[in-house]
């Protein structure tokens, strides 16, 4: 009896052992994060990368920004397509490490004043409520923004961390409410004017030509700041899979996708 207890404990250990290895080593999909219900360029990629490679690329859609470096942290993905440098460094500073790091470029995606109420920010009345993005890289980018089409002043240069706190001047009196940045295109109902992030502004449906009221300035050095990445952990930064991924994403089929799927939204950075 002893025996059979000892072959048959052997056999649960060994498939437990299986099991944990082959839950996290497929080595035929690579999970990305993405940010939205919008992500074309990406499946398109994912095409490609399975007809040349005859491997997978798994999209994993998340609803906002704060959830995908948590999962790549996690290793719940491989890799993750939906920041900035700025983001990223903010996101690792917040932890104290250097655990996440940019594999390659993508794209830049200029921030945009948008309205449902106003044609034109000669318009905007005193008093006016602005919505602006709530985390610190794309809430000090906002600010900017405003900045640029002559609304407020701020302390600081184009691409510093700032605040509400660094507002300086605002003649008009503006209400600046700080929400999740998915919530301020869906915030246009609501307020006079949003300042809205460009994958969020595709998945609204909004059109640069048709309802952007001003945008950033995409040649400036402070706007190239926010070129958007891959990202990966450090740890994996020489894995040849991920730096095919990267490969099969930077190519002229992709700049192609952008023109056809943003529509002038996106703008090739690698």
């Amino acid at each position: 009896m002893k025996k059979l207890l000892k072959i048959s404990l052997g056999l649960i250990l060994g498939l437990g052992l299986v099991g944990c290895g082959s839950a996290n080593e497929d080595s035929s999909t690579i999970k990305v994060g993405v940010v939205g219900e919008n992500n074309e360029v990406w499946e398109e990629v994912a095409k490609r990368y399975e007809d040349g490679t005859g491997k997978k690329i798994e999209l994993v859609r998340f609803s906002d920004y704060n959830q995908p470096n948590e999962a790549l942290l996690a290793k719940d993905i491989d890799l993750n397509a939906y920041q900035h440098y700025k983001f990223l460094k903010e996101f690792n500073d917040s932890k104290g490490s250097e655990d996440l790091i940019a594999l390659g470029n993508t794209m830049l995606g200029p921030m945009g004043i948008y309205s449902k109420k106003i044609d034109r920010l000669d318009d905007l009345e005193d008093g006016a409520r602005v919505a602006i993005p709530d985390d610190p890289s794309n809430g000090s980018r906002a600010l900017f923004l405003l900045q640029a089409a002559g609304l407020i002043k701020v302390n600081g240069e184009p691409g510093d961390l700032i605040s509400l706190d660094d507002l300086v001047d605002n003649p008009k009196n503006l209400d600046l409410v700080e929400m999740d940045a998915s919530g301020t295109p869906r915030s246009l109902d609501d307020t006079d004017i949003s300042i809205v992030n460009d994958n969020y502004a595709l998945d609204s449906g909004l059109s640069i030509e048709e309802d952007a009221l001003f945008m950033e300035d995409k040649d400036s050095q402070a706007v190239k700041e926010y070129i958007n990445i891959i990202a990966a952990r450090s740890e994996d930064k020489d894995r040849e899979d991920l730096k095919e991924v990267v490969s099969y994403y930077q190519t002229d089929e992709t700049k192609a996708d952008y023109e056809k799927y943003t529509k002038g939204f996106w703008i090739p950075a690698w």
